[in-house]
């Protein structure tokens, strides 16, 4: 599994040198990592694993969104593993769990099965752009900024609840999208 860790960090550094083939590659080759470790994380904090995949988008939006704060000097997996764990403990978190995930959840997973297509950065970021200009805030805010809802919520003149609306119909909006690709 090492080798292919090695190839990640490749590919991360060919695509943010603006290879979009390679950052096409990278996403499918870390997809089906990232949806068996969200699937024994969901399972070991007792939700549906069915809700695997909202995560692993999640994920890789935030690998987009955040991919320019990459040290291309790192290896790239743990990084990636980071905003994983990251994700998978917000997905928790709006389920009312709390509980803590192990990056290993993530680290030791080797693919099960084939890759699904994923979006390109540049699909992405077009999917991004055909959200309604609130949700797009919102989800720019917590996603990128790491803003906490309360924060996010006094920045744009929100109650809590209506950013944690738009949110989600940001990330429901966006992973449709993304499904009809």
């Amino acid at each position: 599994m090492r080798e292919g860790k090695d190839e990640w960090t490749g590919l991360m550094r060919l695509a943010i040198s603006g290879d979009s083939a390679a950052y096409h590659r990278l996403l499918k080759a870390v997809t089906p990592v990232l949806r068996a470790g969200a699937r024994r994380g969901l399972a070991r904090a007792g939700q549906p694993v069915d809700q695997s995949e909202d995560v692993v988008q999640d994920i890789l939006l935030a690998v987009h969104l955040k991919r320019h704060t990459w040290d291309v000097n790192a290896p790239f997996a743990p990084w990636l593993f980071a905003i994983a764990r990251n994700k998978l403990i917000d997905a928790l978190r709006r389920r009312g769990r709390r509980v803590f995930v192990n990056i290993d959840d993530f680290a030791e997973t080797i693919p099960d099965q084939p890759s699904a297509e994923t979006a390109s950065a540049g699909e992405i970021a077009g999917l991004l752009q055909t959200l309604p200009p609130r949700q797009r805030d919102v989800l720019q805010s917590i996603a990128v900024e790491s803003a906490s809802i309360k924060d996010t919520a006094a920045k744009f003149s929100m109650s809590e609840g209506a950013v944690r609306v738009a949110l989600h119909r940001a990330l429901s909006g966006l992973t449709a999208k993304l499904r009809e690709h």
